[in-house]
């Protein structure tokens, strides 16, 4: 019998600031990670103290987020040549055990294939709330950013004119209502943090995009009323590219390929050269997801509006330093 390969401390220091760079909902990072050293199964747990209650009551943007997180973790352990074996909720005793992703024995050097530049573009990627200049993203990228999605389990719609202002007034319908509620609102200025904080989590002001001006594309205000911390308003893109991510079904596993398809489209985009920004407040009232529905299809669950398009580098967001060794947990 082959002896198994044993991963060293280097490359799953390298894993796991690729798993640790995928976007989560307010930069609550909701993850952690255990590695069993016997098994070489990284484990990929929840982090209830980083959810949100009121925003995400049943967790499925958390998953969305970990769901991510996976799929860098996959495509980093290809790039390092390693086979990852992935299970999704692989213990039903165990609800806080998310994903669980073997690497198995190493790739031989013909199996070293991965989509070109994505593992490159893990760490360029970052969301920007800044105005696009509104030029077309040309078809074969918008092909690929759709096959990246299918491939991964889900589905990216790309809406036409009437459909683009459909769920662009969804989104400023929760916008509204984020605002009305002080407690919705509380919660999400809780993950502001200022310049200099020394806190891994959260989105310091300094990343926030300006508003507006125009009052077309309803940019999430995570800042509310606190005084000046507003940036003035500009003026965005007139023709806003829009994408919706669905799935077929809408369950706990569901939640997780779709955060995978999500960080796969991402990922597309960004090694074109594409920006791209998440808009989630419609996904976060049941009513208003509801009405995203896409109407030609029976079993249509959305689960992410994304816009994207050319234009500035959004500021980076901070992640927590990796300290992990074999047997404990991030």
């Amino acid at each position: 019998m082959r002896a198994q390969a044993v991963l060293d401390a280097a490359t799953l220091e390298s894993l796991l600031a690729a798993a640790v760079a995928a976007p989560s909902i307010h930069n609550t990072q909701p993850w952690r990670f255990r590695l069993d050293p016997d098994t070489q199964v990284l484990q990929v747990r929840s982090a209830p103290e980083r959810t949100l209650p009121l925003a995400d009551p049943v967790h499925r943007a958390q998953y969305l987020s970990v769901g991510a997180a996976v799929f860098n973790l996959r495509l980093a352990a290809v790039h390092w040549g390693w086979r990852p074996e992935v299970r999704l909720l692989p213990d039903p005793n165990d609800p806080g055990l998310l994903a669980a992703v073997r690497l198995a024995d190493p790739l031989r050097a013909d199996e070293r294939r991965s989509d070109p530049g994505l593992y490159e573009a893990i760490q360029r990627r970052h969301t920007s709330r800044m105005p696009f200049t509104g030029r077309p993203v040309p078809e074969p990228v918008l092909a690929e950013m759709t096959t990246a999605a299918h491939a991964a389990g889900a589905r990216l719609h790309l809406p036409d004119y009437g459909g683009t202002r459909r769920l662009l007034r969804l989104t400023a319908a929760a916008e509204e209502r984020g605002h009305v509620h002080p407690d919705r609102a509380a919660e999400t200025r809780s993950w502001i943090t200022a310049p200099g904080a020394d806190t891994p989590y959260g989105i310091p002001v300094t990343a926030l995009g300006p508003p507006d001006a125009g009052r077309r594309l309803p940019m999430r205000d995570f800042t509310g009323p606190l005084p000046g911390v507003h940036r003035p308003a500009v003026w965005f893109e007139r023709h806003v590219q829009l994408a919706l991510l669905w799935t077929t079904h809408d369950r706990r596993q569901d939640w997780l390929r779709a955060g995978q398809a999500l960080q796969y489209v991402l990922l597309t985009a960004t090694a074109h050269g594409v920006r791209t920004s998440l808009m989630h407040q419609a996904m976060e009232w049941p009513d208003l997801r509801a009405a995203a529905v896409l109407a030609r299809h029976k079993r249509c669950h959305p689960q992410m509006l994304i816009r994207f398009g050319y234009g500035p580098e959004g500021p980076r967001t901070p992640r927590r330093d990796l300290g992990l060794s074999k047997g404990t947990g991030l």
